[in-house]
């Protein structure tokens, strides 16, 4: 009689291969156009044993059933509503077990040797915990355009507080060619090491939920930096993205719910994160971008004031979570002050 054999996981496989193991989390809101091609190159990647996790966050749109059906290998979890992308992410991040987490977006297209060159990079240096690789535009059509054009190559922050991706809207010409330290990665296809996850983490929460959604991946970034974890960009790890919100898009055209959020988290972000020296050191382009921020609410987008409000009603949450944060912070003064003086070239 046969003895009945044990059932190998993702992660016995990376592991038997000398491989760390990754664990790819897919948050998907109804954009049905993008996402066989990006479940196809997850399944197409050359890395051994990838733990997929596929979320839907209450789309209704026969997706999750499609995903079922085609890929039977992929671990399925649907939210009976829109949870988000913290909440959301913060789940997927629990159920998974991989030594890195990949956080994708359903309108990224990854190339094939895009999670192998991003784990090559991050076991380079055991201080990286967060990744990018180069993220290129493609359309709604899935075609890149041509000559191709860069939506992201890392993230970076200005003296007045505002983060960017470096070289979006830039045609690609290889000016981004060179591996280079980043304050962070953006949150359409950030690689994030477990155990800096578990570091950061603030009363369970990778990322903030009182976010909900919008600057998360800025947080993240800024708390981990302060935690003296690394951002690393490397550009051997390339993927497509079908950017929804674009640099240069008007407010208007933006959904009210995302402005709202944005204003909001601007102030939060701040008040977790920055020590007195370092506000006193940016005060004046950071207070001329607050006024602007707040007379522009005040006049013209009504939508966006519960924002203000809602940083009041936050604040006694979020300076609890401030305690916890500066508390255990590694990184010197200088270094955090130096990370601001941001132009998107290294």
């Amino acid at each position: 009689m046969k003895k009945k054999q044990k059932a190998i996981s993702a992660t016995d496989i990376s592991a038997a291969r000398g491989a760390p193991s990754v664990s790819v989390v897919i948050l998907y809101y109804r954009s049905r156009w993008s996402l066989r091609a990006c479940l196809d190159s997850v399944a197409g990647q050359d890395y051994p044993g990838l733990e997929v996790l596929f979320m839907d966050n209450a789309s209704g749109d026969g997706a999750v059933e499609e995903v079922r059906r085609r890929y039977p290998q992929f671990a399925v979890l649907a939210f009976p509503r829109n949870l988000f992308f913290c909440r959301a992410n913060n789940i997927g991040i629990r159920r998974t077990s991989g030594d890195y987490v990949l956080l994708l977006n359903a309108d990224v297209v990854l190339t094939p040797g895009f999670v192998r060159q991003m784990v090559a990079a991050a076991e380079a240096d055991p201080s990286v915990g967060m990744l990018s690789g180069k993220l290129l535009r493609m359309d709604r059509d899935l075609r890149p355009p041509a000559p191709p054009v860069i939506d992201s190559t890392g993230m970076f922050f200005t003296a007045q507080m505002r983060h960017f991706d470096r070289g979006a809207d830039e045609i690609d010409r290889g000016q981004f060619d060179r591996a280079g330290d980043v304050f962070g990665p953006s949150g359409a296809a950030p690689l994030y090491r477990r155990e800096m996850l578990a570091d950061v983490s603030v009363g369970g929460e990778v990322f903030d939920e009182d976010f909900v959604i919008y600057r998360e991946d800025a947080d993240l970034a800024w708390r981990a930096q302060l935690l003296g974890w690394r951002g690393r960009y490397t550009p051997r790890a390339v993927a497509f993205h079908a950017r929804g919100v674009k640099p240069g898009h008007r407010r208007r055209d933006i959904a009210p719910l995302l402005n709202m959020h944005s204003v909001k988290n601007r102030f939060l972000m701040r008040i977790k994160n920055q020590s007195v020296r370092h506000a006193r050191r940016y005060a004046l382009p950071a207070l001329y971008r607050d006024l602007l921020v707040v007379g522009y609410v005040l006049l013209a987008e009504h939508r966006s004031l519960p924002a203000l409000w809602q940083v009041v009603q936050l604040m006694p949450r979020t300076l609890r979570k401030r305690r916890l944060i500066q508390a255990r912070r590694r990184a010197g003064e200088d270094y955090m002050i130096n990370l601001f003086r941001g132009s998107g070239r290294t």
